[in-house]
Protein backbone atom coordinates (compact mmCIF):
# COMPACT_ATOMS: atom_id res chain seq x y z
CA UNK A 1 0.00 0.00 0.00
CA UNK A 2 1.15 3.65 -0.26
CA UNK A 3 2.53 5.87 2.42
CA UNK A 4 -0.68 7.28 3.75
CA UNK A 5 1.07 11.21 4.95
CA UNK A 6 -2.65 11.96 6.69
CA UNK A 7 -2.18 9.09 8.90
CA UNK A 8 -0.60 9.67 12.25
CA UNK A 9 3.37 9.91 12.70
CA UNK A 10 3.25 6.92 15.07
CA UNK A 11 1.18 4.92 12.42
CA UNK A 12 3.03 6.77 9.57
CA UNK A 13 6.18 5.24 11.41
CA UNK A 14 4.58 1.77 11.79
CA UNK A 15 4.02 1.60 7.35
CA UNK A 16 7.68 2.64 6.80
CA UNK A 17 9.14 0.10 9.12
CA UNK A 18 7.10 -2.48 7.69
CA UNK A 19 8.62 -1.90 4.12
CA UNK A 20 11.96 -3.51 4.72
CA UNK A 21 15.12 -1.59 4.13
CA UNK A 22 17.97 -3.35 5.10
CA UNK A 23 21.00 -1.20 3.79
CA UNK A 24 21.46 -2.27 0.08
CA UNK A 25 17.62 -2.45 -0.26
CA UNK A 26 16.13 1.01 0.16
CA UNK A 27 14.85 1.07 -3.32
CA UNK A 28 11.43 0.00 -2.56
CA UNK A 29 11.31 2.23 0.82
CA UNK A 30 12.83 5.58 -1.52
CA UNK A 31 9.95 4.93 -4.14
CA UNK A 32 7.60 5.56 -1.98
CA UNK A 33 8.45 8.59 -0.31
CA UNK A 34 9.29 10.04 -3.50
CA UNK A 35 5.45 9.00 -4.89
CA UNK A 36 4.37 10.62 -1.82
CA UNK A 37 5.71 13.62 -1.46
CA UNK A 38 5.83 13.95 -6.02
CA UNK A 39 3.25 16.38 -7.23
CA UNK A 40 3.32 18.49 -3.97
CA UNK A 41 3.09 22.13 -5.49
CA UNK A 42 5.24 23.22 -2.40
CA UNK A 43 7.86 20.75 -2.66
CA UNK A 44 11.01 20.76 -5.36
CA UNK A 45 11.97 17.01 -5.32
CA UNK A 46 15.12 15.36 -6.49
CA UNK A 47 16.31 12.08 -6.14
CA UNK A 48 19.65 10.31 -6.74
CA UNK A 49 19.99 6.45 -6.43
CA UNK A 50 17.73 6.01 -3.28
CA UNK A 51 18.13 9.34 -2.30
CA UNK A 52 15.50 11.70 -2.08
CA UNK A 53 15.77 15.77 -0.76
CA UNK A 54 12.36 17.50 -1.07
CA UNK A 55 12.72 21.21 -0.89
CA UNK A 56 10.56 24.68 -0.05
CA UNK A 57 12.13 27.34 -2.35
CA UNK A 58 9.91 30.85 -0.54
CA UNK A 59 12.66 32.95 -0.43
CA UNK A 60 13.11 33.26 3.43
CA UNK A 61 17.03 34.41 4.33
CA UNK A 62 17.48 31.02 6.44
CA UNK A 63 17.35 27.59 5.29
CA UNK A 64 17.10 24.30 7.94
CA UNK A 65 18.44 20.98 6.71
CA UNK A 66 16.38 18.08 8.12
CA UNK A 67 17.46 14.74 7.11
CA UNK A 68 17.06 11.11 8.26
CA UNK A 69 18.66 7.86 6.77
CA UNK A 70 16.30 5.03 5.19
CA UNK A 71 18.34 2.07 6.19
CA UNK A 72 18.77 -0.12 8.79
CA UNK A 73 20.95 -2.96 9.89
CA UNK A 74 19.70 -6.80 8.94
CA UNK A 75 16.19 -7.65 10.42
CA UNK A 76 16.15 -10.94 12.51
CA UNK A 77 12.42 -12.31 13.73
CA UNK A 78 11.74 -8.65 14.51
CA UNK A 79 9.52 -7.30 11.37
CA UNK A 80 6.67 -6.98 10.86
CA UNK A 81 5.98 -4.86 13.70
CA UNK A 82 3.53 -4.41 16.46
CA UNK A 83 2.45 -2.37 19.43
CA UNK A 84 2.94 -3.65 22.56
CA UNK A 85 2.51 -2.21 26.64
CA UNK A 86 4.90 -2.53 29.01
CA UNK A 87 5.23 -0.87 32.33
CA UNK A 88 1.98 0.88 31.75
CA UNK A 89 4.08 2.56 28.67
CA UNK A 90 3.14 2.23 25.12
CA UNK A 91 5.70 0.90 22.40
CA UNK A 92 6.43 0.37 18.62
CA UNK A 93 8.38 -2.42 18.65
CA UNK A 94 10.64 -4.24 15.24
CA UNK A 95 13.60 -3.06 13.19
CA UNK A 96 13.83 0.17 12.53
CA UNK A 97 11.50 1.76 15.14
CA UNK A 98 14.50 3.55 16.87
CA UNK A 99 17.60 3.60 14.07
CA UNK A 100 15.76 5.35 12.67
CA UNK A 101 12.53 5.55 10.99
CA UNK A 102 10.40 7.41 13.51
CA UNK A 103 12.86 10.57 12.60
CA UNK A 104 11.43 10.26 8.80
CA UNK A 105 8.08 9.46 9.19
CA UNK A 106 8.11 12.77 11.34
CA UNK A 107 9.61 14.80 8.76
CA UNK A 108 7.66 13.12 6.22
CA UNK A 109 4.74 14.58 7.76
CA UNK A 110 6.25 17.71 8.27
CA UNK A 111 7.48 18.14 4.84
CA UNK A 112 3.90 17.33 3.30
CA UNK A 113 2.09 19.26 5.54
CA UNK A 114 4.12 22.76 6.37
CA UNK A 115 2.93 24.72 2.90
CA UNK A 116 4.64 28.12 4.26
CA UNK A 117 7.50 26.93 7.10
CA UNK A 118 9.10 30.34 8.62
CA UNK A 119 12.04 29.06 7.12
CA UNK A 120 12.79 27.06 3.78
CA UNK A 121 13.43 23.42 4.90
CA UNK A 122 15.49 20.85 2.83
CA UNK A 123 13.64 17.91 3.47
CA UNK A 124 16.91 15.13 3.10
CA UNK A 125 16.03 11.12 3.23
CA UNK A 126 19.20 8.81 2.74
CA UNK A 127 20.24 5.64 1.59
CA UNK A 128 23.55 3.72 3.17
CA UNK A 129 23.76 4.92 6.63
CA UNK A 130 24.48 1.52 8.36
CA UNK A 131 27.40 0.09 6.17
CA UNK A 132 31.02 1.43 5.09
CA UNK A 133 30.89 5.38 4.63
CA UNK A 134 31.93 5.15 1.18
CA UNK A 135 28.13 4.33 0.38
CA UNK A 136 26.55 6.99 2.42
CA UNK A 137 24.21 8.56 0.51
CA UNK A 138 25.04 11.75 1.97
CA UNK A 139 28.32 11.75 1.69
CA UNK A 140 27.49 11.11 -1.98
CA UNK A 141 25.76 13.99 -1.85
CA UNK A 142 28.25 16.19 -0.77
CA UNK A 143 30.94 15.11 -3.41
CA UNK A 144 28.27 15.35 -6.58
CA UNK A 145 25.84 17.93 -5.43
CA UNK A 146 26.88 20.05 -2.28
CA UNK A 147 24.28 22.83 -2.83
CA UNK A 148 21.70 20.58 -2.03
CA UNK A 149 22.72 20.33 1.01
CA UNK A 150 22.96 23.94 1.69
CA UNK A 151 21.98 25.79 4.79
CA UNK A 152 22.07 27.62 8.29
CA UNK A 153 21.48 24.93 10.59
CA UNK A 154 20.98 20.81 9.96
CA UNK A 155 18.86 18.80 12.16
CA UNK A 156 19.48 14.69 11.96
CA UNK A 157 16.52 12.80 13.11
CA UNK A 158 18.44 10.21 14.91
CA UNK A 159 17.16 8.66 18.09
CA UNK A 160 18.05 11.10 20.86
CA UNK A 161 15.29 9.88 23.53
CA UNK A 162 13.74 13.28 22.52
CA UNK A 163 16.96 15.40 23.81
CA UNK A 164 18.49 17.63 21.63
CA UNK A 165 22.30 16.47 21.28
CA UNK A 166 24.95 18.43 19.78
CA UNK A 167 27.84 17.62 17.59
CA UNK A 168 29.33 14.30 18.28
CA UNK A 169 32.64 12.10 18.80
CA UNK A 170 34.63 11.42 16.43
CA UNK A 171 35.54 7.57 15.67
CA UNK A 172 38.72 5.93 14.62
CA UNK A 173 39.60 2.12 13.85
CA UNK A 174 42.82 0.57 14.16
CA UNK A 175 45.04 -2.51 14.32
CA UNK A 176 47.34 -3.21 16.95
CA UNK A 177 49.96 -6.10 15.24
CA UNK A 178 52.36 -8.24 17.01
CA UNK A 179 54.88 -10.44 15.05
CA UNK A 180 55.90 -13.90 16.39
CA UNK A 181 57.76 -17.46 14.53
CA UNK A 182 55.70 -20.37 13.89
CA UNK A 183 57.11 -23.46 15.76
CA UNK A 184 55.50 -26.65 17.06
CA UNK A 185 53.65 -26.12 20.02
CA UNK A 186 55.30 -29.64 21.44
CA UNK A 187 58.70 -27.37 21.05
CA UNK A 188 57.39 -23.81 21.78
CA UNK A 189 60.96 -23.03 23.08
CA UNK A 190 61.60 -22.75 19.01
CA UNK A 191 59.24 -20.46 18.25
CA UNK A 192 58.16 -16.79 19.59
CA UNK A 193 54.58 -16.28 20.57
CA UNK A 194 52.75 -13.85 19.04
CA UNK A 195 49.83 -13.45 21.10
CA UNK A 196 51.93 -13.45 24.08
CA UNK A 197 53.37 -10.45 23.03
CA UNK A 198 50.01 -8.76 22.74
CA UNK A 199 50.26 -8.49 26.82
CA UNK A 200 51.29 -5.54 27.08
CA UNK A 201 48.59 -3.76 24.78
CA UNK A 202 45.62 -5.66 26.07
CA UNK A 203 46.84 -3.95 29.97
CA UNK A 204 47.48 -0.87 28.18
CA UNK A 205 43.64 -0.83 27.10
CA UNK A 206 42.55 -2.15 30.69
CA UNK A 207 44.20 0.58 32.64
CA UNK A 208 43.53 3.13 30.21
CA UNK A 209 41.66 5.86 31.81
CA UNK A 210 39.56 7.90 29.12
CA UNK A 211 38.82 11.90 29.22
CA UNK A 212 36.18 13.67 29.83
CA UNK A 213 36.43 16.32 27.66
CA UNK A 214 34.50 20.14 28.00
CA UNK A 215 33.64 21.63 24.27
CA UNK A 216 31.77 24.35 23.69
CA UNK A 217 29.95 24.11 27.47
CA UNK A 218 29.07 19.99 26.55
CA UNK A 219 30.99 17.05 28.19
CA UNK A 220 32.02 14.50 26.02
CA UNK A 221 33.13 11.29 27.42
CA UNK A 222 36.04 9.70 25.18
CA UNK A 223 36.50 5.74 25.20
CA UNK A 224 38.70 3.27 24.14
CA UNK A 225 38.27 -0.12 23.45
CA UNK A 226 39.18 -3.49 22.20
CA UNK A 227 36.50 -4.58 20.34
CA UNK A 228 37.98 -7.79 18.31
CA UNK A 229 41.14 -10.01 18.24
CA UNK A 230 42.25 -12.37 16.72
CA UNK A 231 45.46 -14.55 15.78
CA UNK A 232 46.87 -18.37 15.70
CA UNK A 233 46.57 -20.89 13.17
CA UNK A 234 46.26 -24.18 14.48
CA UNK A 235 45.42 -25.39 17.74
CA UNK A 236 49.34 -27.05 17.90
CA UNK A 237 50.96 -24.10 16.35
CA UNK A 238 52.74 -21.47 18.16
CA UNK A 239 51.11 -18.50 16.86
CA UNK A 240 53.70 -15.83 14.43
CA UNK A 241 50.80 -13.12 14.21
CA UNK A 242 48.17 -11.32 16.31
CA UNK A 243 46.01 -8.31 15.91
CA UNK A 244 44.04 -6.34 18.61
CA UNK A 245 41.21 -3.91 16.80
CA UNK A 246 40.12 -0.85 18.68
CA UNK A 247 37.99 1.44 18.67
CA UNK A 248 38.96 5.15 19.66
CA UNK A 249 36.00 7.39 20.47
CA UNK A 250 37.31 10.71 20.99
CA UNK A 251 35.60 14.26 21.65
CA UNK A 252 35.26 16.64 18.87
CA UNK A 253 37.60 19.36 20.05
CA UNK A 254 40.38 16.68 18.68
CA UNK A 255 40.96 16.84 14.79
CA UNK A 256 41.20 13.51 12.95
CA UNK A 257 44.99 14.00 12.94
CA UNK A 258 45.32 14.63 16.55
CA UNK A 259 43.62 11.30 17.42
CA UNK A 260 45.42 9.34 15.22
CA UNK A 261 48.85 10.98 16.74
CA UNK A 262 47.77 10.72 20.51
CA UNK A 263 46.64 6.64 19.72
CA UNK A 264 50.40 6.24 17.82
CA UNK A 265 52.04 7.03 20.60
CA UNK A 266 50.79 4.85 23.06
CA UNK A 267 50.80 1.77 20.79
CA UNK A 268 53.07 2.45 18.16
CA UNK A 269 56.30 0.91 20.92
CA UNK A 270 53.89 -2.18 21.37
CA UNK A 271 53.42 -3.21 17.73
CA UNK A 272 52.80 -2.52 14.26
CA UNK A 273 50.16 0.37 14.17
CA UNK A 274 47.24 -0.24 11.04
CA UNK A 275 44.55 2.43 10.27
CA UNK A 276 41.51 1.37 9.70
CA UNK A 277 38.49 4.05 9.85
CA UNK A 278 38.44 7.68 10.97
CA UNK A 279 36.14 10.47 11.02
CA UNK A 280 36.24 13.29 12.70
CA UNK A 281 33.44 14.67 15.41
CA UNK A 282 31.53 17.81 14.97
CA UNK A 283 31.65 20.40 17.71
CA UNK A 284 28.01 21.35 18.77
CA UNK A 285 27.55 24.73 16.67
CA UNK A 286 24.93 25.75 19.42
CA UNK A 287 25.84 29.36 19.56
CA UNK A 288 24.77 29.39 15.62
CA UNK A 289 21.15 31.56 15.89
CA UNK A 290 19.41 29.03 14.56
CA UNK A 291 20.16 26.59 16.98
CA UNK A 292 19.32 29.30 19.91
CA UNK A 293 16.07 29.50 18.65
CA UNK A 294 15.62 25.79 18.26
CA UNK A 295 17.07 25.13 21.84
CA UNK A 296 14.55 28.25 23.11
CA UNK A 297 11.24 27.27 20.89
CA UNK A 298 11.60 23.52 22.30
CA UNK A 299 12.32 24.31 25.71
CA UNK A 300 14.98 21.45 26.17
CA UNK A 301 18.87 21.71 27.43
CA UNK A 302 21.11 20.69 24.96
CA UNK A 303 23.39 17.54 25.69
CA UNK A 304 26.83 15.52 24.23
CA UNK A 305 26.23 13.10 21.51
CA UNK A 306 29.07 9.99 22.72
CA UNK A 307 28.83 8.11 18.97
CA UNK A 308 29.37 9.49 15.87
CA UNK A 309 26.57 10.18 13.73
CA UNK A 310 26.48 12.24 10.50
CA UNK A 311 26.14 15.27 11.66
CA UNK A 312 29.92 15.18 11.37
CA UNK A 313 29.53 15.36 7.33
CA UNK A 314 27.19 18.90 7.80
CA UNK A 315 29.55 19.98 10.27
CA UNK A 316 32.26 19.35 7.44
CA UNK A 317 30.20 21.68 5.28
CA UNK A 318 30.38 24.08 7.81
CA UNK A 319 26.90 24.04 8.75
CA UNK A 320 26.18 23.69 12.54
CA UNK A 321 23.80 20.73 13.37
CA UNK A 322 22.12 18.83 16.02
CA UNK A 323 20.82 15.67 16.93
CA UNK A 324 16.59 15.65 17.46
CA UNK A 325 14.93 12.28 17.00
CA UNK A 326 12.51 9.78 18.94
CA UNK A 327 13.71 6.67 20.40
CA UNK A 328 16.35 5.36 23.16
CA UNK A 329 19.61 4.91 21.29
CA UNK A 330 20.84 2.21 23.88
CA UNK A 331 17.83 0.27 21.73
CA UNK A 332 19.15 0.58 18.17
CA UNK A 333 20.64 -2.44 16.66
CA UNK A 334 19.23 -4.71 19.45
CA UNK A 335 16.43 -7.28 18.76
CA UNK A 336 14.24 -6.11 20.84
CA UNK A 337 14.43 -2.37 19.38
CA UNK A 338 11.51 -0.62 19.91
CA UNK A 339 9.75 2.67 20.67
CA UNK A 340 8.09 5.03 23.59
CA UNK A 341 5.27 6.15 20.92
CA UNK A 342 4.62 9.47 22.80
CA UNK A 343 8.61 10.17 22.04
CA UNK A 344 7.20 10.18 18.44
CA UNK A 345 4.41 12.35 18.71
CA UNK A 346 6.21 14.97 21.01
CA UNK A 347 8.79 15.15 18.80
CA UNK A 348 6.57 15.88 15.87
CA UNK A 349 4.75 18.58 17.85
CA UNK A 350 8.31 19.92 18.70
CA UNK A 351 9.84 20.62 15.40
CA UNK A 352 6.11 21.83 14.14
CA UNK A 353 5.73 24.37 16.28
CA UNK A 354 9.57 25.79 15.72
CA UNK A 355 9.31 25.56 12.04
CA UNK A 356 5.27 27.21 11.74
Amino acid sequence: MPLDLTATSIELTRQICDIESVSGNEKELADEIEAALGGMPHLELFRDGDLIVARTDLGRPRRVVIAGHLDTVPVNGNLPTRFETEGGVDYLWGRGTVDMKPGVAVALKLAAELIEPSVDVTWLFYDHEEVAADLNGLARLARTRPDLLAGDFAILGEASNGAIEGGCNGTMRFDVVTRGRRAHSARGWMGENAIHKAAPVLSLLAAYEPETVEVDGLEYRENLNAVLASGGVATNVVPDECRIHVNYRFAPSRSAAEAEAKMRALFEPLGEFELKDLSPGARPGLDAPLAQEFLAATGREAKPKYGWTDVARFSALGIPAVNFGPGDPSLAHMDDERVDVTQITACEQALRDWLS
